[in-house]
């Protein structure tokens, strides 16, 4: 999985079938109803055994909650049951090569064209990336907005679109399996139903999920801390020196 840069779809799969995914999804989305709470021991117990690779934690915490709060009956029922069977991989694409903690800095664009919308632009450190079959992409959708806070949407793209390229799985120091990619996006052509929640809307929701991100991504590093101290702590009470353990040389 490391030298490949992903896991398999399989092993999203197998862990649908075991009810891993979308554990805080409502019961009456296809979910198991939990809190967060609950939620967070799935992740925990995954970074206590260091599996790394999965980005799972990303597409049922971060992903899902976006389809399922702002998004119309018909794409929720089209994607969250398949999202949460490990058949549909999801992703947010809100990084770009010049923005990201200022999200307001963003360049993509997404320009009305009768009831359709036309999304040019890229993003970059992308989880779940290269194999995602559905991305969420945050785009300016009104340049004239007194702020740029004011002309943010969201769009679901999936897989397959024309015009939606994925560049480079990109290598990094950590998280080697986890895969992260370039995304492009080329006179995208998208149906008005494609629009996430309402339109100019998107930062708003974004200030109103991005919490939840955070407070996952600091669960997770404590749980991946508390798995190398147990390593560090079993290793110092094995490996002799000077003919002590060397936590009793401390």
């Amino acid at each position: 999985w490391e030298k490949d840069g992903q896991v398999s779809r399989e092993l999203w799969e197998k862990a649908g079938q075991q009810g891993l995914l979308g554990v805080a999804i409502a019961e009456k989305h296809g979910g198991i109803g939990a809190d967060i709470l609950s939620s967070a021991v799935v992740w925990e117990e995954q970074m206590y055994v260091n599996c790394t690779g999965p980005g799972f934690s990303l597409h049922s915490n971060i992903v899902m909650p976006y389809i399922a709060n702002y998004g119309s009956e018909e794409q929720i029922k089209r994607f969250i049951p398949e999202m949460i069977a490990g058949k549909c991989i999801g992703a947010i694409a809100m990084t770009e090569p010049g923005a990201g903690s200022d999200l307001q800095g963003i360049r993509t664009y997404a320009k009305k064209d009768g009831s359709d919308w036309i999304l040019n632009g890229s993003k970059v450190f992308i989880t779940n990336g290269w194999m995602s079959d559905v991305v969420i992409v945050v785009a300016v959708t009104n340049r004239e907005a007194r702020s740029p806070a004011h002309g943010i949407s969201l769009f679901l793209v999936e897989n397959g679109t024309k015009g939606f390229i994925k560049g480079r799985k990109l290598n990094k120091i950590g998280l080697k399996a986890q895969d992260t990619a370039e995304l492009f996006f080329e006179d995208v052509r998208l149906p008005a139903s494609a629009l996430l929640g309402k339109e100019n809307k998107g930062f708003y929701y974004l200030m109103a999920e991005l919490p939840q991100e955070r407070l996952l991504i600091a669960d997770m590093a404590l749980a991946g801390c508390e798995f190398m101290f147990e390593e560090t702590r079993n290793y110092v009470k094995q490996r002799k020196a000077f003919g002590k353990t060397i936590a009793h040389l401390q």
